[in-house]
């Protein structure tokens, strides 16, 4: 697996960026491209002008209603926030102009995709990042760095929340779960060997609930629990390996470390320390210092090729709707 970067870094002087897509989270790239040193916000394309007027509005920028337009302005680098069928034709745009693009995840809508604009990068010399921005999350990283050299045993995520207003054309596996595949790898970083899902479309046409297991090469058991149908947003991660259990709260950003285990089954418990960036603004930080260094990016092309061809192995089962429970005679036994 080659995790080359670019060929030489841009050189020094404002790097002059853009951001293609201009819905929530292309408005947010722009919003923070717009306040970061050294970093000049040529423009926004969209096709739809209220799209459009939100860039503006939100950081004063000049707007675009073509890819072609912001090219011409002369640029360095973009995001590409566009709905996910269109990554392949903008990223393979960009690339053929040597512009350095972050893609947000999934990286395509196709296996064959994702590696075709990897392929594209590496021969044209280009950074290539993937947007998984949970990596960036301070309560991940201090997960990440707690388990450092640990020996993992079996990871367990959760990521729940209530239908999103504006899903299209995708499930949670796709929507949700592809970000904790990803962190399972990097966690482990060991590639994911087996694969068992279990999905089912209860109130949406795609999959709804997934829970899905894993085995990584390395031995480690992998659980994703993932549904649109729990009232409220948790995301949380356990970490069992054979010297500590790491609990993190992605959204409180609070990470629980117990470690010291007695043979009496009593252990000692502590709070580690949490930073307060920014997902986003450190996500983008990443691929502006990959694009002027011609470094590895932080979440390379490959890796957000891999990730989505978990989530897609993940698909070839086939979503069934979730069956009326039959009659049961007494009440009804509540685990836990």
């Amino acid at each position: 697996m080659s995790l080359k970067g670019s060929a030489s870094g841009v050189k020094a002087g404002a790097l002059r960026v853009g951001v293609i897509g201009a819905g929530v989270m292309g408005s947010n790239h722009a919003r923070v491209f717009a306040g970061l040193p050294d970093i000049t916000l040529v423009g926004v394309v969209d096709p739809l002008a209220a799209h459009r007027t939100r860039a503006t509005d939100m950081t004063g920028c000049r707007t675009f209603a073509g890819l072609d337009e912001l090219i011409a302005e002369g640029i360095d680098a973009v995001t590409i926030a566009a709905p996910t069928h269109l990554h392949h034709e903008i990223a393979l745009a960009c690339i053929a102009h040597d512009v350095h693009i972050l893609v947000e995840k999934p990286i395509a809508s196709t296996v064959e995709e994702g590696r075709e604009i990897v392929t594209a990068a590496e021969r044209a010399g280009v950074t290539l990042m993937v947007g998984h921005v949970e990596r960036f999350n301070p309560a991940v990283a201090a997960i990440k760095q707690a388990i450092s050299g640990e020996d993992i045993l079996s990871i367990a995520i959760t990521r729940v929340g209530p239908f999103p207003p504006r899903m299209s054309n995708v499930g949670v596996v796709i929507d949700l779960a592809v970000h904790d595949i990803d962190l399972i790898r990097w966690f482990t970083e060991s590639d994911i060997v087996e694969v068992q899902p279990q999905l089912s479309s209860a109130v949406a046409e795609r999959e709804d609930i997934a829970l899905l297991q894993f085995r990584t090469a390395s031995g480690v058991l992998a659980h994703i629990n993932t549904n649109w149908l729990t009232p409220f947003k948790a995301r949380n991660v356990t970490v069992a390996t054979r010297g500590k259990y790491v609990m993190g709260d992605l959204l409180t950003r609070q990470v629980t470390e117990c470690f010291g285990f007695k043979p009496d089954g009593s252990y000692s418990m502590r709070h580690l320390p949490v930073g307060h960036d920014e997902p986003l603004r450190a996500e983008l930080i990443a691929f502006v210092h990959a694009v002027r260094t011609g470094s590895v990016p932080a979440v390379t092309g490959e890796e957000g090729v891999a990730s989505l061809e978990i989530a897609t192995r993940c698909l070839e089962t086939p979503a069934k709707p979730a069956a009326a429970s039959p009659a049961r005679k007494g009440p009804r036994r509540v685990a836990g």
